[in-house]
């Protein structure tokens, strides 16, 4: 019987440790701030007492002051569904350089959030620039402003208050100094007022982190996403998507969660979005995201780059032509062999895995005389290769039949490849009494 197959000294550290605070080293005020005006209507900035820890390195304890802040939007008066810049500028920071060494210009990055209040609830995640002016030996430390989005979903008066922020310094070592809004929320610096509109898109992500460093991963989730959808998380520049993506599979609920890791310093907010492109009835962001440091090029050195290029899936066969063992005329019963192996390689470098299936034709003999098709059965096994990121799994035993079986198959990932090795041990149940003769069936391998 025969199917044919078709196919990373001291003084020094002093030195770093002095000026990673400098962004921090907050003064003493009296607290300003009166409680939260939900009727406001102009923006205005407002003082609210600030609880900072400098970073660890620094050996001071944490200090309390005082931060000027106002917060402005570009519509003051949008339209449920509408999407609202938001600018977050703390106006007179509450600290100042405590050395007498001038620091250098565009060392800080600031991160924070406005929290919104009143007909709709929530954080609006904001970030600013890598730029600052030089700051003079104990001179004060200058102003700077943040921005970020968020999606109105209820009408009425939505209130905008100062939050936590944190000041990120990249200066011979990169540290951080969170700030913390003592007794929050901070008076309302502007409102917004909110007329209904049309349908709104309630999908809505969250960061785990306002920046990072290049390569460093933020866990981004979501929620009210389509049950079971396909959802990429991006990285954007503007209204451009930036090399930084991966993706994730709405659960039941809608909701997901995706760790994106961002290296393209161009990356200044994220975006998750349903479908092939981004879409912004069907998808969420950006929040803004800041890559803080690690992608400096130093003085003295140069950048090297290559690029991986994505393949192909593919499969290959040992040979086109499998001999069964013979049966007896009269006896019939199991006619066997083994089908020729399957190399399979997936170099694509995406999300997506594979399948191998198999359908066989009815075995036809002299005289027109025919073994059906549900009489070749098979035995799968599959092997990967050490090192793919993909683990294959043989399909199950069983019969092949006209209608098909699986072979073997690998799951989708967040990343997946690898070269495999298929095998199956096939058996062909042939009836007692079947004419003498020879038998032919094709069995076809189709890879998906």
């Amino acid at each position: 019987m025969r199917p044919t197959m078709r196919r990373s000294t001291e003084p020094r550290r002093r030195w770093a440790a002095a000026l990673g605070i400098t962004a921090l080293v907050v003064t003493g005020g009296g607290l300003l701030g009166g409680p939260a005006q939900a009727a406001a209507t102009a923006s205005v900035a407002v003082d609210f007492p600030t609880h900072c820890i400098p970073p660890p390195i620094a050996g001071i304890p944490p200090i309390d002051g005082t931060t000027t802040a106002q917060i402005t939007v570009d519509d003051a008066t949008p339209q449920v569904g509408d999407t609202v810049a938001v600018t977050y500028t703390v106006v007179v920071p509450a600290a100042s350089n405590p050395v007498d060494l001038a620091l250098p210009a565009d060392i800080m990055t600031p991160t924070g959030k406005v929290t919104l209040g009143g007909a709709q609830s929530g954080d609006v995640i904001v970030a600013g620039p890598k730029k600052n002016p030089p700051v003079p030996g104990k001179g004060a430390f200058p102003s700077f402003s943040m921005t970020g989005t968020f999606t109105v979903t209820a009408p009425g008066a939505i209130t905008l208050s100062p939050g936590d922020y944190n000041i990120h310094t990249s200066y011979i070592m990169e540290l951080d100094t969170p700030c913390t809004v003592t007794g929050p929320p901070a008076p309302v610096s502007e409102t917004v007022v909110a007329t209904g509109g049309g349908q709104v898109n309630e999908r809505a992500v969250q960061l785990s982190a306002a920046s990072g460093q290049a390569g460093d991963e933020v866990t981004v989730t979501g929620t009210k996403f389509t049950p079971g959808a396909g959802i990429t998380v991006a990285g954007r520049d503007g209204d451009a998507q930036t090399g930084d993506t991966t993706t994730a599979t709405a659960d039941g609920s809608g909701a997901f969660t995706a760790r994106l890791a961002v290296s393209d310093p161009d990356t200044t907010g994220i975006v998750a979005y349903e479908g092939g492109a981004w879409d912004a009835e069907k998808g969420a962001g950006p929040l803004a995201y800041t890559v803080t440091g690690g992608g400096e090029i130093p003085d003295g050195s140069q950048q090297l780059t290559t690029t991986v290029r994505a393949g192909t899936l593919s499969m290959t066969q040992a040979g086109d032509s499998v001999q069964l063992s013979g049966v007896d005329f009269g006896r019939g019963g199991a006619s066997t062999g083994d089908l020729r192996t399957v190399t399979v390689e997936d170099f694509r470098g995406g999300p997506a895995g594979w399948s191998l299936t198999g359908k066989v034709t009815d075995f036809k003999g002299p005289g027109g005389a025919r073994i059906s098709a549900d009489a070749l059965g098979w035995t799968p096994s599959c092997a990967t290769k050490p090192g793919s990121p993909s683990t294959c799994a043989a399909g199950s035993a069983g019969a092949v039949g006209s209608a098909g079986a699986t072979l073997a198959s690998t799951p989708d990932g967040t990343a997946t490849g690898g070269e495999f090795t298929v095998d199956a041990g096939l058996s062909l149940d042939v009836p007692a009494f079947t004419g003498a003769g020879s038998y032919a069936g094709v069995l076809t391998l189709t890879l998906t």
